[in-house]
């Protein structure tokens, strides 16, 4: 039987719409870079190579969840990012290299506050979506905001 944690953890993901998921990605990324950079830090190099490589899978889908015929410029500039924070995160991993895996959590940290930015953004000139949308996890309708060049359709 399913704990109740893994059903919250099941019915957030099967409800959520596509911009709170990648959100979700972004936060799973950052919490196994942590960890992989914790099990170095003290020497545990299980506990480092599951996290990093838990973490390095999260950035392989999000690069391959990039949809080139939507936006053919903002996809090769996030999928050079992508690229490089996973080959930080391979470089932590086989080295055991905390500095490399700070690289790859900065960017991670960075581009996850954006996101989750960019959904607030979306909340605000969407008034109707009050409540419905929100960078903590409430699920919403999907929509499109630009910010400056970039614009994601959600």
């Amino acid at each position: 039987m399913e704990s109740v944690s893994n059903q919250y953890l099941r019915n957030a993901i099967l409800t959520a719409p596509p911009e709170q998921l990648h959100l979700m990605l972004y936060d799973g990324a950052i919490r196994f870079t942590r960890q992989g950079i914790e099990g170095i830090s003290q020497q545990k190099w299980e506990d480092a190579f599951n996290g990093l490589s838990r973490a390095q899978k999260i950035v392989l889908e999000m690069l391959n969840a990039l949809k080139f015929e939507v936006d053919r410029e903002l996809c090769v500039r996030m999928a050079g990012l992508y690229n490089f924070i996973y080959r930080k995160l391979v470089e932590a991993c086989v080295e055991r290299n905390v500095a490399a895996a700070q690289d790859a959590l900065k960017i991670l940290d960075y581009q996850r506050e954006s996101w989750a930015l960019l959904i607030d953004k979306l909340r605000q000139e969407r008034p109707a979506m009050t409540g419905h949308l929100s960078a903590s996890g409430d699920s919403g309708e999907s929509a499109e905001v630009s910010c400056g060049k970039l614009s994601v359709q959600c």
